[in-house]
């Protein structure tokens, strides 16, 4: 196990390093500079994705959801687009990008937490499908609603919607990364630390609270931090549906049967790897003839539908 996770690790070093110092010309300092701010938003966003999309799997106990399905996405939208048609395109824009950045993840988190912990509170793993189902409504009523407040906007202010309704790893949102890092490493070494309780909790609830976990308490902390990172993930490229479930995916057949810790560094290793190696070929290699982003919906959504179809939901 550890083996594999070392083997994660050179292989992003590698990644980082061609990323960092292939066809590196002119003013060395000045594109260092700028391909260290755009490195630091991939790898910032890779690893909350993967650690959310593990910790949200663990506390639903289901393999098939990532935060996208349940409609985390779809609500950072709807706060973006409620605030940009309360405050308008020009107070909107000359909010200071870091705190504008982090009352967002702010009040996303606690929207998230408020929703769906009563909604995976009251159902639980036991009623599986209800759950999904019901994450899948709000998800949807949460596009609707952005999108309604959308059509009432301006063409230049619904720009700016339309902008952040897309995932974009090539032009992430550097002039934030200093806040999402704030934002997102606590989170993350807070997840790690809680790895002995997440491996607890999911052994059931019936279980874990027999072993003295507080499980309630547990599942609204998990997606506490399944919402901050996703927030602050979103924040940064936009809406990622099923990079979550690939990653998940390769983590649980690389380290079958693996605790939590292992299984959240491998996750962000993985993500990490696929965001800056994959933009690194896009960029680099084929010249911008194709987009990241699509690459990953459309791989991701094929993983998704096989695991449907192989059964695999739990």
């Amino acid at each position: 196990m550890r083996l594999r996770i070392a083997g994660l690790a050179a292989l992003l070093a590698l990644c980082i390093g061609l990323w960092l110092f292939q066809g590196l010309t002119g003013n060395r300092a000045f594109v260092l500079e700028l391909r260290a701010g755009k490195l630091a938003a991939l790898l910032l966003v890779g690893a909350g994705v993967g650690m959310a999309t593990v910790l949200l799997q663990s506390v639903a106990q289901n393999r098939i959801l990532t935060p996208s399905i349940m409609g985390f996405d779809a609500l950072y939208l709807l706060a973006q687009s409620a605030a940009l048609a309360a405050l308008g395109p020009s107070a909107f824009a000359a909010l200071p990008a870091g705190p504008k950045f982090g009352l967002e993840a702010g009040v996303m988190t606690l929207a998230a937490v408020a929703l769906f912990g009563t909604l995976l509170g009251r159902h639980g793993p036991a009623d599986i499908g209800r759950t999904i189902l019901t994450g899948i409504i709000l998800g949807i009523l949460f596009r609707a609603g952005a999108g309604l407040i959308g059509r009432m906007l301006d063409p230049n202010a619904y720009a700016v919607v339309q902008a952040a309704s897309f995932a974009n790893f090539g032009r992430p949102a550097v002039e934030t990364t200093a806040w999402a890092a704030a934002l997102e490493l606590p989170a993350m070494a807070l997840a790690l630390w809680l790895g002995p309780r997440l491996d607890v909790m999911a052994l059931g609830r019936e279980r874990a609270v027999s072993l003295g976990l507080e499980y309630r308490a547990m599942v609204l902390g998990a997606l506490a931090l399944v919402a901050g990172l996703t927030a602050v993930s979103t924040a940064l490229v936009g809406p990622v549906a099923f990079f979550g479930l690939i990653v998940a995916g390769l983590a649980h057949s690389l380290l079958p049967g693996a605790r939590h810790r292992p299984l959240l560094i491998a996750a962000a290793l993985i993500a990490a790897v696929m965001l800056v190696g994959g933009q690194w070929a896009f960029e680099r290699v084929l010249g911008l003839r194709a987009t990241l982003s699509v690459v990953i919906e459309f791989g991701g959504g094929i993983v998704f539908l096989a695991l449907l179809m192989r059964g695999k939901i739990r």
